[in-house]
């Protein structure tokens, strides 16, 4: 599931999960990439053949309650963005975050209920393998997006499936596959699924960045100098 932070720790290795600073080109412009598979669904929905027979107005992108599966680092800049756009932000995390204004729900299937898109960046572990059960995808709704940024594994893609052919739930933006690089056929074939080959944070800039963060990591190690940032 990752790397253990006990094993690490009792041998005396630092682990670090690369620059966290939140500002572009590196993190923040990572988010900024993730927000965007929400919007190609949006317009994917728009110009398909079942929309535009519809005549009931539909809600704008600032009026979306969107809940946050996972408020760490990335989780915490899509939510700074996702404000700009007057969005409703509330979130799941494995504890409350008294520094943050925004709801907290100890369930996520709670969050789902009180949410138009659900976005998933949490760390996989075996609590959160599956955290997206079929319950969580009917509670989100015929209405609701799911957006999965964090790990395959988090979601029930059988399930998800399922509640996409089914009508079930209202579209989805995937980074990330259960069983990558294999992708449910039935996905390719559906106007409201946004897929992208786990590449967020594929840019030239970020690339740059975590290069000079490995050299600073090891400058200061050999120089016996505190460590740049490290996970525990």
């Amino acid at each position: 599931m990752g790397v253990s932070l006990l094993v690490t720790y009792e041998r005396y290795v630092v682990v670090d999960d690369g620059p966290t600073d939140g500002n572009e080109p590196d993190e923040g412009r990572m988010t900024r990439t993730r927000i965007e598979y929400w919007w190609p669904i949006l317009h994917r929905q728009m110009n398909c053949q079942s929309f535009k027979q519809r005549k009931k107005a539909r809600n704008s992108v600032g009026a979306r309650r969107v809940g946050i599966v996972g408020l760490g680092s990335i989780g915490s800049e899509i939510a700074k963005r996702l404000e700009s756009f007057g969005c409703h932000i509330s979130y799941n995390s494995k504890k409350r975050k008294p520094s943050v204004p925004y709801p907290y729900f100890s369930s996520v299937h709670e969050l789902a209920i009180d949410s138009d898109v659900l976005i998933v960046c949490c760390t996989l572990t075996e609590e959160t393998y599956h955290l997206i059960t079929r319950d969580v995808l009917l509670a989100l709704g015929k209405n609701g997006i799911l957006i999965n940024v964090g790990r395959g594994a988090h979601v029930d893609e059988k399930e998800l499936v399922q509640c996409l052919v089914r009508g079930e739930i209202g579209g989805v933006g995937l980074d990330v596959m259960e069983d990558e690089p294999n992708v449910p056929k039935e996905l390719y074939e559906l106007d409201n699924v946004v897929l992208s080959p786990h590449k967020a944070v594929f840019t030239n800039e970020s690339f740059s960045n975590v290069h000079e963060h490995i050299l600073g990591m090891l400058e200061a190690y050999f120089s016996k100098k505190p460590l740049l940032s490290s996970v525990i």
